[in-house]
């Protein structure tokens, strides 16, 4: 069995003003009961009294249909698993049925019938059927009965989305490859397609849209398959238009961060979130997902890039973070862990042989904590294509990480986990494996609320990062640099 090869980078996130934990797009999500990657791709959320959804596809055994899996978090950040809404049946020749496509559930309510009612892209393996399937619920992650798919109004729809008005109606966004992209008035029980409200030609698709400050957005991505493209959005001040022209939101040639739009949170009255899917076509279940915070002024959309972020969903808005780091190789190496040569890494050396036969381990003491509930993030490399496990402790409270492949990429991965850190320097941390599996530990890195003063990230020729300790200033500038033995959170949000 290959070893993992991995850099771990751990990241703290702390803040005395109140507790909140950090979003790492792109990084593999455990969920908090399982110890397995977050399985809800092509998802949406909904937020039902003070409990946010996150519905999805299971992509555990790639493209065909598995189940629609439903998780549940009260800040965002830390993921539950709660079942599946629906699963494949052994019905041959059936919606649901063994070799078939079923993408982008998303959910709403229906506040006249009281029900949870899923919308989902149903198709053949030749993607030829090209239709939407309809199911309720009278929970929202129990278990749902599916009725029936059909093409809306005769057309065809494929990646699609929904969305729900303030007056309780709502739409179906979906493309069809014959025309374009449609706006589709549901009936007053949401399980028919009454109308066409709007229609593009152009093919925007994932369609996701959000209501904010008296005007629509409407999100969507070109056609390049599952590699990832610059998306763009439109507006207008009603849902039949006219609408604007479609314009890109990030930066041009970032594709969006490599991420395809899937859905559009709203945090607050006037900020929201972007939610995409960053594919992995060679190996779907090692795909994650890319959530940032999205600026909208006026009816200008801005996305930019942030290695971690912390929502605070109470308030409505968001903060950045801030690292500093400690080297893997100065920990306290035991049990068969070692040193090794890391080409580009900072002194060229890495900590390496963590679990094995040995059960190798490394441990980082006196790490400073603030108190509170906190993000750990960790740098990684998995040349396997199947997830592998460590065994993450902090003061005693342990926990099983995944870590996906990152055999598709040359960047390291990131998988991150949430553990309650003492304040003061009282606190322990050790990565250790309980399989015959080895990794390698490069450094640990301690985050807090704040934008980067300076930070320099040196890679190896592998994309593995190893840095030395980066010194960050908070976000309200001029209260000094992060170091080892002070760590202050801003108490600024954006």
């Amino acid at each position: 069995m290959l070893g993992l090869l991995s850099t771990l980078l751990v990241a703290l996130a702390a803040n005395t003003a109140h507790a909140a934990l950090d979003v790492v797009s792109g990084a593999t999500w455990t969920a908090t009961n399982t110890g397995e990657h977050v399985q809800a791709h092509g998802h949406g959320l909904i937020e039902v009294d003070g409990t946010y959804y996150m519905i999805g596809e299971d992509k555990t055994d790639g493209t065909l249909f598995q189940n629609v899996n439903c998780y549940s978090s009260t800040d965002l950040v830390e993921w539950t698993y709660r079942g599946a809404l629906l699963s494949r049946t052994t019905e041959q020749g059936t919606d649901l049925g063994p070799g078939r496509i079923v993408e982008r559930p998303k959910v709403i309510y229906n506040d006249d019938t009281g029900k949870y009612v899923l919308y989902l892209h149903i198709d053949s393996q030749d993607y030829r059927d090209a239709r939407v399937g309809v199911a309720t619920g009278d929970s929202v992650c129990g278990k749902y009965t599916y009725h029936r798919s059909f093409r809306p109004l005769g057309r065809q729809s494929r990646d699609m989305g929904l969305f729900k008005d303030d007056d309780g109606s709502a739409y179906l966004l979906t493309e069809d490859r014959e025309y374009g992209t449609r706006i589709m008035a549901l009936s007053d029980d949401y399980l028919n397609v009454t109308e066409i409200t709007y229609e593009w030609q152009y093919f925007a698709e994932s369609p996701a849209m959000l209501k904010q400050n008296g005007y629509y957005f409407i999100f969507g991505s070109h056609l390049t398959g599952w590699n990832p493209n610059d998306n763009v959005y439109s507006y207008a001040r009603s849902l039949s238009g006219p609408w604007s022209e479609w314009t890109e939101f990030a930066p041009i040639g970032s594709r969006t961060f490599r991420s395809q739009v899937s859905y559009i949170q709203p945090l607050g009255s006037s900020n929201a979130i972007y939610i995409g899917d960053r594919w992995v076509s060679s190996n779907l279940a090692a795909s994650t997902y890319v959530w940032l915070p999205l600026t909208i002024t006026g009816t200008q959309v801005k996305l930019e890039w942030r290695d971690s972020w912390a929502p605070d969903v109470t308030r409505g808005t968001w903060s950045e973070t801030n690292t500093t780091g400690l080297e893997g190789e100065t920990a306290q190496l035991e049990n068969g862990a070692t040193v090794i040569t890391c080409n580009g890494c900072s002194g060229q050396r890495a900590a390496g042989y963590i679990g094995g036969g040995t059960r190798g381990s490394v441990t980082f003491e006196q790490v400073q904590g603030t108190g509170g509930r906190d993000t750990i993030n960790i740098k990684y490399r998995n040349g396997d294509t199947a997830p592998r496990y460590a065994r993450v402790s902090v003061n005693g409270e342990s926990q099983r990480v995944a870590f996906q492949s990152t055999r598709h990429t040359s960047e390291p991965g990131s998988s991150r986990a949430f553990f309650t850190l003492n304040e003061g320097a009282s606190n322990t941390i050790v990565i250790s494996n309980d399989k015959d599996v080895h990794n390698t530990c490069s450094r640990i890195v301690k985050t807090s609320y704040g934008s980067p003063d300076y930070a320099a990230l040196a890679r190896d020729a592998d994309g593995i990062p190893c840095v030395s300790l980066i010194l960050q200033r908070l976000n309200n500038f001029g209260q000094g640099l992060l170091s080892q033995t002070a760590v202050r959170p801003s108490t600024q949000l954006i």
